[in-house]
Formats: structure tokens, C-alpha cells, sequence
């Protein structure tokens, strides 16, 4: 498995000696073949700017300075993947003093290997339905006008076609489609101020690469949606709350829960979800009595040190979240987590171990893990308690998850049976 590294001009190049290492927190080791996969469709190359590469030679770590061919400047080389894929690996590099952040992805590592480009990662789920060859159309300019054209004052409908056109989200564009799941975001605030938000930075380490809506939706437009997409798209179509354009929906729960009650009456079939922080209990009590099928959490660690660190909540604490998964379970709603994982911070002894714990209550169906888009620097340094010991890896912790009876692991939200 050989280094993979650019230039500043974009050209990546292999190494012509160094293997290529894996970086797990602050940890490095060789990669190897078991480690990992062919590049999958979808997936995308990017460089890392201002990253040294590291490889290995005779089982050494070596920081790369210069390109060995041109001695010019080099950077590190990191993969994106497509959803249905868990990385297990951060890409090798050590990032200079002061040099800037990387923006919000979520990188993994890559090594050239039998003639092509290969990444550490598992697959994990299913990824037919967000396949990016499924959302490339010449028409969807013109699907989306006419849908507005259709709904003039509809602000959400409006809000999705800036994010389907301009961000390129698969969950806006399955609206205009009438297919699998669609968004409709509801919530201009948050009550949690996280460290790799995408739709606004509070924590300030870099631009969001999304705008948030900046309006409140009224129950006539959420209902024009929701009933159009739940209708067409089938008993698999999917309605979700709590997008990367909005902030948390349950702190809407007056329109939502309303909407929710008024879109049963019309139609009965597909799933509504709703994905949230969970931390305002008394909104998501009042969706899930409402009619909700399914609930996804999001948590990146089940330490209250470690999530208070990364969420940074206003007005709640991991125990309202707890008890916000609670309730939403004793309602008979599915219950996921969006767990934010980072090779170096999720597979942590202290973190498996109370991962562990927690999966064990039986509190949750599923876990639906999510490759954390933040500068790895930028977060660990902002973490306390992790302790000394090494990562077990992220493949222990998949392991870890599957010997959980009854629980089930992948990438994104399935149809709830009705």
C-alpha cells in the first residue's frame, strides 16, 4: 500500500518507496491490505492543504516535505465517501503549527495499490438509493421550476431548490423527485452550538458550507410537502425533520407535531422521521404523541464530558437526551442514533466502554453512523477526559456493535413498517 500524495497544483502522485499510514486520533500506523477497500463509486479524492504526508519506511515514520520527483511542496491526499461507507482510517499527515483548518469533510485515508486508489473503510450499509448516479439529471433544473411554478409561495419548496441546485442535497432533491427520503427543515434555531455545524459556525473554526433557512415555516406549507412526497413516493417514501439547512426541529414542535397530525388524516403510508439533538424533551414528547415513526439522536459520545464538549447545549444536558430517547421509545417510536464516529475518538477504550453500556439498555434500534466532517486537530484538542490509552480501532468497534442483541447497524434512516 503505497503513500498517496499532491502537489499544490492538484496532480496526485504514489510514492515511489513509502507505504502509506493510517492516522487513528494522534496515532499512526502502516496500512495494510485488511485495512482496506477499492475506492467505491461515488467517492472523490481531495487534498488536504497545508498537510504534510506521512508514510513509512522499515516500519518508521517519515514526514514527507518535498515532492521526491519535482521537490516542490506537497500536501496530503484524503478520500470523501459516498454514504453507506464507515471509514476506519484518517488519512496520514501532521499538520504544521498555524497552518489553517480544514474545512468541514469528513476525510479518510487512501493508499495506491494495485494500480488503483483504495480507502480504509467498511461498507456498512446499503448504498443503491444514494448513489450519486442517482441524483444526475439534465432535467432536474426544470423539474424543480415547475414544482415552484406549481407552489409560488411555498418558502420550503423554495429553500430545497437552493439546496438541491446550488448544495447538491440528495434529501431536497428526492422531494422534487417524489422518491425514498426527502427533507423539509422547519427550525431557524438551535439550542445546541457543535463544533462541525455545517449550517452555521458558532464554535467559529471555519465556514459552514451550507446556509441555514431563515425563516419559520407555517403548518399549510410543511403539510403541502410532506403529503405531496408521502403520497407519491410510497409506502418507502420517508419525511424528515432536522436538516443540514436548519437547526433543531423539535424546537418547532407546534408546527411539527400539528403537521404531523394533519398529513395522518390525509395519508397513511410511508415514514415520518425526525432528526434531532433531542435535548428539548417537551417538544419531542409533543411530536412523537403526534404521529412520528421514527426518531434519529444525535450523539458523538455517551460521556457527558465528551458530548458537552462537542454540542456545547444551551438550556439541556445528555441526561434530557437520555430521557428524550426514553420517552420517544415508552411512545412506540424507532429510536436511532446519528453517531458521529472518528477513528482516534469513538474506538477510545474509555468511549467503547460506555458506548457499550448504553447500547445494552436496549433504548436504541438502530445506530446509523456518521463520518464526522471536522478538522481532527481542531476537535481533540477540544475533547477532555480521553485518557492514555491507543484506539482498539474502528473495526473492534464495529465488532463491538454487531454482539449487541437486537441491534441494528448502518448508515441512514430505513422505512419504519406501518
Amino acid at each position: 500500500m503505497r503513500l498517496l500524495y499532491c502537489d499544490q497544483k492538484g496532480n496526485f502522485f504514489d510514492h515511489p518507496y513509502l507505504k502509506a499510514a493510517g492516522r487513528s486520533g494522534r496515532s499512526f500506523a502502516e496500512l495494510t491490505p485488511d485495512d482496506m477497500i477499492p475506492l467505491p463509486d461515488g467517492a472523490s479524492l481531495v487534498m488536504l492543504p497545508g498537510c504534510q504526508p506521512v508514510g513509512m519506511k522499515k516500519g518508521r515514520l517519515v514526514r514527507m516535505e518535498s515532492d521526491p520527483q519535482g521537490g516542490g511542496p506537497v500536501w496530503a491526499v484524503g478520500a470523501l465517501l459516498p454514504q453507506g461507507y464507515t471509514r476506519t482510517w484518517l488519512p496520514g499527515y501532521i499538520k504544521p503549527p498555524r497552518a489553517n483548518l480544514l474545512p468541514l469533510y469528513g476525510y479518510t485515508a487512501v493508499a495506491w495499490h494495485k494500480g488503483s486508489v483504495w480507502v480504509a473503510a467498511r461498507l456498512t450499509d446499503d448504498p443503491q438509493r444514494w448513489d450519486p448516479a442517482n441524483y444526475e439529471s439534465s432535467r432536474l433544473p426544470q423539474i424543480v421550476r415547475q414544482r415552484l411554478d406549481a407552489s409560488p409561495g411555498n418558502r420550503i419548496l423554495a429553500q430545497l431548490a437552493t439546496c438541491t441546485l446550488q448544495y447538491r442535497c440528495f434529501t431536497a432533491t428526492n422531494i422534487f423527485l417524489q422518491r425514498w427520503e426527502g427533507g423539509v427543515p422547519v427550525s431557524p434555531v438551535c439550542n445546541a452550538r457543535c463544533l462541525g455545524c455545517i449550517s452555521r459556525q458558532p464554535a467559529g473554526c471555519c465556514p459552514a458550507p451550507q446556509s441555514r433557512i431563515n425563516f419559520r415555516p407555517d403548518v399549510a406549507e410543511v403539510v403541502e410537502v410532506m403529503s405531496e412526497h408521502l403520497q407519491a413516493a410510497g409506502p418507502e417514501g420517508i419525511i424528515s425533520f432536522g436538516q443540514g439547512c436548519e437547526g433543531d426541529p423539535a424546537l418547532a414542535w407546534p408546527v411539527v407535531s400539528e403537521s404531523i397530525a394533519r398529513v395522518r388524516r390525509l395519508v397513511t403510508q410511508g415514514t415520518i422521521n425526525m432528526n434531532t439533538n433531542a435535548g428539548h424533551t417537551a417538544g419531542v414528547e409533543a411530536i412523537c404523541r403526534a404521529g412520528l415513526d421514527a426518531i434519529r439522536v444525535s450523539m458523538i459520545s455517551a460521556r457527558p464530558q465528551v458530548y458537552h464538549a462537542y454540542y456545547r447545549p444551551a438550556g439541556y444536558q445528555l441526561t434530557d437526551v437520555i430521557k428524550s430517547i426514553e420517552t420517544a421509545r415508552s411512545l412506540g417510536v424507532q429510536v436511532s442514533l446519528n453517531l458521529l464516529a472518528l477513528p482516534g475518538l469513538t474506538d477510545l477504550p474509555l468511549e467503547m466502554a460506555a458506548w457499550q453500556e448504553f447500547l445494552q439498555s436496549g433504548l436504541v434500534n438502530m445506530v446509523q453512523l456518521r463520518n464526522l466532517n471536522i478538522d481532527p486537530d481542531y476537535l481533540l484538542a477540544r475533547l477532555p477526559g480521553l485518557g492514555q490509552a491507543a484506539p482498539a480501532g474502528m473495526d473492534a468497534f464495529l465488532q463491538m456493535l454487531e454482539q449487541i442483541p437486537g441491534l441494528k447497524v448502518g448508515n441512514f434512516t430505513h422505512p419504519v413498517g406501518r
